[in-house]
């Protein structure tokens, strides 16, 4: 006889189940130690009667060697528990089989909803976390932006990368946490069709998602629709014209310089002004005699190492860290005198 033992995502919707899964709990007597068990309600519809149980690694392991009992594991998994049964099992003369049956599985992203459930509960219990504000995070989001940056720089590609991109994502989690709680109600999945139902400034984490989804798919006509393109380069005006179509429908001014973010670091800011200019066949002269003389100058050797094929920030964070090692070097000699 056997003990089959049935698994499911607490990220998946209840009374969702793999048909092996189905099969399973029609096999003998079905048993959880969970008496809130999210699928309960759904296998009580299917006919599927299931009895609660106080958790006796012991009796499972021994009623499994005379039938066939099938165990609806809770949702975390009973790893401890079924630890017990595994080693009650290993103890009898003639132990039963033990299958595992994963009744559903997380699709690619399913570790997000985990992170939408961490933000909700930290917002609400931890002090720190429930008197922050935008204002309040952005140099959380900065600091996060550009370690992100220094650990690629590094060439960190493996877990620090991981780890940073992580909290990077819990700046956006947190941001659009905030904002949900401006809506004034939370929407469930039924309830919402799209994010113009959000009231006022308010939106949350799915509205985020909702609308780089719309806006990939809409800058992407050459994989979601009948456009075709001859390379990179041709992907690249079609996504300008289809921007300033998006602009043009905001009633943002026509510039080549619309959406171009000010508060970034100079380096990189003059260098995409000066792209975006010269996609547009803007004069080189624009960019002469300009003031203060000393941002002139740092303006021209942008232009100059831009027209040399280099990224102009990436030269200057190269040469600063080669500065840096320099600096360490110095030190450390300094140290042994």
């Amino acid at each position: 006889m056997a003990l089959i033992v049935v698994t499911t995502s607490p990220r998946v919707a209840p009374g969702l189940l793999a048909p092996a899964a189905w099969q399973a709990l029609t096999r003998g007597r079905v048993l959880t130690g969970t008496p809130d068990h999210p699928y309960l309600p759904y296998l009580g519809e299917a006919g599927v009667r299931v009895e609660v149980v106080t958790p006796d690694p012991g009796a499972l392991a021994r009623e499994s060697r005379t039938g066939t009992v099938v165990w609806l594991a809770a949702q975390d998994g009973d790893e401890d528990f079924m630890r017990a049964v595994g080693h009650a099992a290993i103890s009898l003369d003639e132990p039963p089989e033990i299958e595992v049956v994963p009744g559903s599985y997380d699709l690619p992203g399913a570790r997000l909803l985990d992170l939408v459930q961490i933000m909700d509960r930290l917002r609400r219990e931890c002090p720190w976390d429930r008197k922050q504000t935008h204002e309040s995070l952005v140099p959380y989001l900065v600091e996060e932006a550009y370690e992100v940056l220094e650990t690629i720089h590094e060439g960190a590609y493996g877990p620090p990368l991981r780890e940073e991109l992580g909290d990077l994502l819990l700046q956006v989690m947190f941001h659009a946490r905030l904002a949900q709680e401006r809506t004034g109600a939370e929407r469930t999945g039924a309830e919402r069709t799209g994010p113009e139902e959000t009231a006022g400034d308010g939106f949350d984490i799915d509205d985020v998602a909702a609308g780089i989804v719309e806006k990939l798919i809409r800058r992407h006509p050459h994989v979601f629709a009948d456009v075709e393109v001859s390379g990179a380069g041709e992907v690249g005006d079609n996504w300008e014209t289809i921007k300033a179509a998006e602009r043009a429908a905001k009633g943002e001014t026509a510039s080549v310089l619309g959406g171009v973010p000010m508060g970034q670091p100079a380096i990189s800011l003059a260098a995409q002004l000066l792209r975006r200019a010269g996609r547009a066949g803007a004069p080189a002269a624009l960019a002469g005699d300009l003031a203060p003389p000393a941002g002139a100058r740092l303006f021209a050797l942008v232009r100059e190492t831009q027209d040399a094929g280099l990224d102009p920030e990436a030269e200057l964070r190269a040469a600063a860290r080669e500065y840096r090692r320099r600096v360490r070097q110095w030190e450390d000699a300094a140290d042994t005198l």
